[in-house]
């Protein structure tokens, strides 16, 4: 029922996405919670039957080293290269790699939209230019650029999760399961593209099936924690609250496992205590 969260909420439910898109964000958190509070709010609304009006989808999944500093940094040194030569492709891809990771999503697709325009065929800068709209929430858009940054026969996994990434943020769960599905025909046990599926499941109430295959994304060494993360999220969303916290523990510090702890007993508590609209209709109209 994100129509009905803070706007702040809201407005995440918009930006993040999937780690196929790369899309993280440096900004500091005071705890790694479970998921995004859009996010959140999105699969504990699908799982009490609550319709949403805007979903988002899977969280990114790969982390980055660099810190705000580092990457605004880059937003100056690039700014200053782009300004003097904006056709030096290199130049420009790396400024708006810098702009998308301090928020800046605007002027990274004003930067990428110049680039793509200049370069119409270049499948890289076409990548980058999705990713880009897709982050600012021209999704239409961002489908239709990232449907010319590969070919049916050549496909690059990448993209096509991509493409779900933004289905999914679109409300599209099945086409972008369809989308993941084809992506690890070629890449079959890719963490990426399985978190970002569990979580399409997810979102789609299928729950079990999310479940499922968290668990084979979480199976595959390295593991990203996030990923462990939004598996804790599905398995206490199921009810099973004891083992999501020790799944969550695995990865955090005491402190930020208590953080996710009581925010996921708040989540679920507000689940439980939702009322249930097909049985407030039958209880309307004296069926009980």
């Amino acid at each position: 029922m994100l129509e009905h969260a803070p706007a702040a909420a809201r407005s995440r439910a918009v930006a993040p996405i999937l780690s196929a898109i790369k899309m993280r964000s440096t900004r500091p958190r005071p705890a790694r919670l479970f998921a995004s509070t859009a996010l959140l709010l999105a699969v504990a609304a699908t799982a009490t039957g609550c319709e949403t009006t805007q979903t988002t989808a899977a969280l990114p999944i790969a982390s980055s080293e660099r810190s705000e500093s580092d990457w605004r940094h880059d937003v100056a040194l690039y700014s200053q290269q782009y300004r003097a030569d904006p056709k030096n492709l290199d130049v420009a891809l790396h400024y708006a790699q810098a702009l998308r990771a301090t928020g800046q999503r605007a002027q990274a697709v004003a930067v990428l939209e110049r680039v793509s325009m200049e370069n119409p065929r270049d499948k890289t800068v076409l990548g980058a230019y999705g990713r880009a709209l897709a982050e600012a929430g021209d999704y239409n858009q961002a489908l239709q650029v990232l449907e010319r940054a590969h070919s049916p026969d050549q496909p690059d996994w990448h993209i096509l999760s991509a493409q779900g990434a933004v289905l999914d943020q679109m409300g599209r769960h099945a086409d972008a399961q369809r989308y993941y599905l084809t992506a690890l025909k070629m890449v079959p046990d890719e963490p990426s593209v399985l978190s970002n599926l569990g979580l399409s499941y997810a979102l789609a109430k299928d729950l079990p099936n999310a479940e499922a295959t968290l668990r084979r994304a979480a199976a595959h060494p390295p593991v990203d924690p996030r990923v462990r993360q939004n598996l804790a999220l599905v398995v206490g969303l199921q009810g099973r609250f004891a083992e999501a916290e020790t799944i969550a523990r695995a990865d955090l510090p005491p402190e930020e496992a208590a953080a996710n702890a009581a925010y996921l007993r708040q989540m679920l508590a507000r689940r439980n205590d939702a009322p249930n609209p097909r049985r407030a209709a039958r209880t309307a109209n004296g069926s009980g």
